[in-house]
């Protein structure tokens, strides 16, 4: 995959993954993909995150990134296990540039006009918003997104299964960002991927 685009609809849904043990990593990722989510977040909050992005890349099909980087050591490191996208809760100048320059695809976080308009300034047109539902939900994103009207979004934060629809369902939006997809057993995990994987049909 060589542009954010380009992943961004690749799947409706893509997991935001907490993984606390690398060993669950690959037969999770299999999972997902098996049930029609290739796209997987591996967030940067705990220490077998790079681990598990390096299990993750094991699997066929799997289109495995960085989630939760916020400085220009995650970057480094997470690059280094294989990254191949960066997903960030903000977006600062200094992390900003250091990853727009190193050409690999990024979906940096916003929540108000001032933060698109800082993306803009940087050459990026798709973003992250987030946390979605706590910064006024989808009423909030369609009033950011009517002057920003080049720009697309993967809404992420206290999104569910329930509510996706409704995200997806608005133009600007390509996918969203969520964590339901995740927890009970493998087969429970890829029955949930292939009802999210669905959800923009």
């Amino acid at each position: 995959m060589s542009d954010i685009a380009t992943i961004m609809q690749t799947s409706a849904v893509i997991p935001v993954l907490v993984i606390d043990d690398a060993a669950i990593a690959r037969p999770l990722a299999e999972a997902l993909v098996a049930g029609g989510l290739r796209v997987l977040e591996v967030t940067m909050r705990t220490p077998a995150a790079l681990d598990a992005i390096a299990e993750m890349k094991k699997v066929d099909g799997a289109i495995v990134g960085a989630g939760t980087v916020v400085n220009s050591d995650q970057f480094e490191h997470v690059m280094a296990a294989g990254a191949e996208f960066i997903v960030s809760p903000g977006l600062s100048d200094k992390l900003g540039r250091q990853i727009v320059d190193s050409g690999v695809p990024f979906l940096p976080g916003v929540a108000t006009a001032g933060d698109i308009m800082r993306g803009l300034d940087m050459g990026l047109t798709h973003f992250k918003f987030f946390p979605a539902e706590t910064s006024g939900g989808l009423p909030a994103l369609k009033a950011l997104a009517a002057p920003f009207y080049q720009c697309r979004f993967c809404p992420t934060g206290g999104i569910s299964e329930a509510t996706a629809p409704d995200w997806l369902a608005f133009n600007p939006v390509l996918c969203v960002g969520g964590s339901w997809v995740t927890g009970g057993t493998m087969a429970e995990v890829e029955a949930k991927a292939k009802r999210a994987a669905t959800l923009r049909d």
